[in-house]
């Protein structure tokens, strides 16, 4: 163990990462600003859907969001450079941590990843070297790394590619039909459109991503396909980034290979006036067992979450339970109607609501086909007549469709959302089993893809 994580190598890869890291973040963080994501988003909105106990958790008054996401960018320019990096990283962890937590209408599994890295860069040596850090104390200056600085990295991301691997193995991917229903969106591209939506094209992009995130850590980390393997990265990385505009979450990955070529490779690329660490010394620090249990604990929960929806009843392509935080990405593409209707508690007669009038259409798109959003919102309906005076009962009609199958109802529509209880570790009785006769399908559907 001593030697897996404590023996030295040349730190050329992590310093040449963290530039990269602090220029994507940057980027993350003031695009946010400049494509008009935080308005849309966080200010506009009269509700925040955020994750489901830490309602806490709202978005800055006024243009205060603005200011909050030029603080990250800020942080990200300073990590770039290597500028009070400990402090720079940890404020950009917990102000990008906040923003994940306080809002799920733009939830994104790669957003989740990012609060992880984070996370883990606020512990690394990463501004040991061509930093301002080290140039204003030069004590702090170091040419070597402890090998778990690289070795946390190939773990995590052989978590996240097996995982997104396995979720694929289903028959709606297999047969290229969420393939096909993704692509029918991008018909418009150019050049590439009308390419996007050939059968061929679907079967290959299903099977592709299996292959791909299956294979991908085991072949970088074998010499003899490294490079084949990084080439490859490189087209199914920009491919999704030009496909999907899933911003900076392609070349992030990409920047990982940074840690399974050779470090002398790397130092010979990128640092060749850097000293070049070769001793390989074994250099146990005084808080061993403190670190290896927390390193041992972080690698069993990130093994362990993405496992719970089994222990759920029913699937979790019709429940969603357990989906977050599990790697099950852009797996499938809902699409649904839900139907509020607001009851007088004492007279039984029905309050007229105007859903558009207190969400956004992209909330109205995820209040159509989320769950936990559904019973959020009717317990938000609950209070907001509570404060009125009111005591009512909040009915639901949901129906959805899942990568364009039957629509099913979704919501047992005789119970009042509004007075249910919310069981994190529980499936919810008032869900409707996916396997029931089709509802009718005359609805208009609004598609909503993730």
């Amino acid at each position: 163990m001593h030697k897996i994580l404590f023996k030295h190598i040349d730190n050329s890869a992590l310093i040449v990462f963290r530039i990269i890291f602090g220029f994507l973040i940057f980027m993350e963080s003031a695009g946010a600003i400049y494509t008009g994501w935080i308005r849309r988003t966080l200010i506009e909105p009269r509700e925040t859907f955020s994750f489901i106990g830490f309602e806490w958790l709202q978005p800055l008054p006024g243009n205060g969001m603005y200011i909050y996401y030029a603080v990250m960018a800020l942080c990200g320019f300073f990590v770039m450079i290597g500028y009070k990096y400990r402090w720079s990283m940890l404020t950009f962890t917990l102000l990008w941590t906040g923003t994940y937590l306080m809002q799920k209408s733009s939830y994104n599994n790669h957003y989740y990843l990012l609060a992880l890295l984070s996370a883990i860069m606020v512990f690394q040596p990463a501004h040991k070297y061509l930093s301002a850090d080290a140039r204003l104390h030069p004590k702090i200056k170091m040419i070597s790394m402890p090998n778990w600085c690289a070795l946390v990295f190939i773990l995590q991301m052989l978590i996240v590619y097996s995982y997104a691997a396995v979720a694929k193995i289903y028959p709606d991917w297999l047969d290229a039909t969420v393939a096909e229903v993704l692509m029918k969106s991008k018909k418009d591209y150019i050049i590439v459109g009308e390419l996007l939506q050939q059968k061929w094209t679907h079967y290959t992009i299903a099977y592709v991503g299996i292959l791909f995130d299956a294979l991908i850590i085991p072949l970088l980390l074998w010499k003899p396909t490294r490079k084949a393997a990084f080439f490859i990265s490189i087209f199914f990385h920009l491919f999704n980034s030009f496909v999907f505009q899933i911003g900076i979450f392609p070349y992030l990955s990409l920047a990982f290979a940074l840690f399974f070529f050779p470090t002398k490779t790397i130092h010979g690329i990128f640092l060749r006036k850097k000293p070049f660490y070769d001793r390989e010394e074994i250099i146990v620090p005084k808080y061993e067992k403190p670190f290896i249990a927390v390193f041992v604990i972080y690698f069993i929960v990130q093994i362990g979450l993405p496992l719970r929806h089994w222990f759920f009843k029913d699937d979790v392509l019709w429940t969603e339970e357990g989906h977050r935080l599990s790697w099950r990405m852009m797996l499938r593409a809902k699409s649904g109607r839900t139907t509020f209707r607001v009851v007088d508690a004492k007279t039984n007669v029905q309050i007229p609501i105007q859903i558009q009038d207190l969400l956004s259409r992209k909330q109205q798109r995820t209040v159509s086909t989320k769950p936990d959003v559904i019973w959020q919102f009717a317990q938000r309906l609950k209070r907001m007549y509570a404060d009125q005076g009111r005591d009512v009962k909040v009915f639901v009609d949901a129906s959805i469709r899942i990568n364009g199958g039957a629509l099913k109802q979704l919501i047992d529509p005789e119970v009042d959302l509004g007075s249910v209880k919310w069981h994190p570790f529980k499936h919810s009785e008032w869900l409707l089993p996916s396997h029931q006769e089709n509802a009718s399908e005359k609805s208009e559907i609004k598609n909503y893809f993730d």
